[in-house]
């Protein structure tokens, strides 16, 4: 397996100024590239680059390549890599870091399929207060996957048949606050 070399195209150390500024952000200046994270990461297999790569990247300045990628977005969360870090780096908030920011550069891919399922999701979380599993199901796979979803179909009889899935979603107390809380983070974000 031949390795792949970083080329410094146009540097721009202002994404690891941004990741540098987080609470203990600083740490990934320290960054051993012992390959930890990459080793212990359960979704390895299915990511364009590797955690170690993509400290290399944002260390090498090459941010639209690390914003555009859709590693972050397939990150887990299990905190697997961070708590075994030798450099003590918090790597999954480091993902959350650069999700926030490829969205606001408008550097996320959005043909990204990932990317896709976490916009349907946040919207019907912040709609409803929690998630509703149909619903998702219906707006991510009947458009782009509808083959797949019915071969789904069995397995989504089971769910609804053991009151995992629901047709109706969840009635949540207090929706109006909820709402407020919701909206004060849209203005935060923007």
């Amino acid at each position: 397996m031949k390795s792949k070399t970083l080329v410094q195209a146009k540097e721009d150390h202002g994404l690891l100024e941004e990741i540098a500024a987080l609470p203990e952000g600083e740490r990934v200046l320290s960054c051993l590239q012992c390959g930890t994270c990459s080793a212990t990461c359960p979704v390895a297999a299915l990511l364009e680059h590797s955690p170690r790569r993509i400290f290399a990247m944002i260390r090498a300045g090459m941010k639209e390549q690390v914003l555009g990628s859709v590693t972050p977005w397939l990150c887990s969360s299990c905190y697997d890599c961070t708590v075994k870090c030798p450099a003590q780096i918090k790597i999954t908030e480091v993902m959350y870091a650069l999700k926030r920011r490829s969205i606001r550069e408008g550097l996320a891919n959005q043909n990204s399929d990932v990317h896709r399922f976490y916009q349907l999701f946040t919207e019907i979380v912040c709609k409803h207060g929690r998630i509703h599993e149909l619903l998702l199901l219906l707006k991510y796979m009947a458009l782009r996957h509808p083959l797949s979803m019915l071969s789904q179909g069995p397995v989504g009889l089971r769910m609804f048949g053991t009151g995992c899935m629901r047709v109706q979603p969840h009635r949540m107390k207090y929706r109006e606050s909820f709402a407020k809380i919701v909206d004060k983070a849209s203005l935060l974000e923007e």
